[in-house]
């Protein structure tokens, strides 16, 4: 990991704390990483093509906001940079359903915030896997879905059992070149086509 953007919209920041303790761009370029900073969604866009995580210097009820706009151009680890100014700002929002791959504050050493920048890195592609994993399942599941309704739909039609129907339903996406889901799309779509139609 070598280039970070910190987003740290316009008045989000302390400014006696950040005189006192340095702000995330300072602090994380301290530690060798290439920092630039945005704080708005317009100064943010030349940056995230390169950047290998996101530091949201914010309160923890813009975090979504700003999660969802990033991750949506690129997918890389999104980190809040905790401090007592961010950390009052977010209590009430302590209960939601914030999304972040770790956090960072100004009391870290440089170790520490390398290896946080590591496990972030790790966690978020593991929840891109994962993502890509559920994805996957809930496309076999509506196939399944398709295949299942067609299959009776044959087995009613045709007076014979299901798995004779999905012999026959394999069978013709043979003959056709096509994926068993391809056929049975067709036969429940025409199935329900001629059912509206009586």
């Amino acid at each position: 990991m070598h280039s970070l953007l910190v987003i740290e919209p316009a008045g989000t920041e302390n400014p006696a704390e950040a005189r006192s303790s340095g702000g995330p761009d300072h602090i994380l370029s301290s530690c060798g990483y290439v920092v630039g900073t945005a704080a708005s969604p317009e100064q943010a866009a030349p940056f995230i093509g390169d950047a290998d995580a996101f530091i949201l210097n914010l309160p923890v009820t813009d975090i979504s906001h700003w999660r969802s706009l990033l991750v949506r151009q690129r997918i890389a680890p999104v980190i809040w940079w905790c401090t007592p100014h961010t950390a009052n700002l977010s209590v009430s929002a302590c209960g939601d359903d914030i999304m972040v791959d770790g956090i960072l504050s100004p009391a870290m050493k440089p170790p520490e915030i390398h290896w946080t920048l590591h496990f972030s890195a790790r966690q978020c592609f593991e929840r891109k896997q994962w993502l890509k994993e559920r994805e996957q399942l809930l496309s076999r599941i509506e196939e399944r879905k398709w295949i299942d309704m067609a299959k009776g739909i044959l087995s009613k039609a045709k007076n014979i059992s299901e798995s004779e129907a999905y012999d026959l339903l394999r069978k013709q996406a043979m003959n056709e070149r096509k994926r068993i889901v391809d056929v049975a799309t067709s036969i429940v779509k025409v199935y329900q086509m001629l059912q509206d139609q009586t």
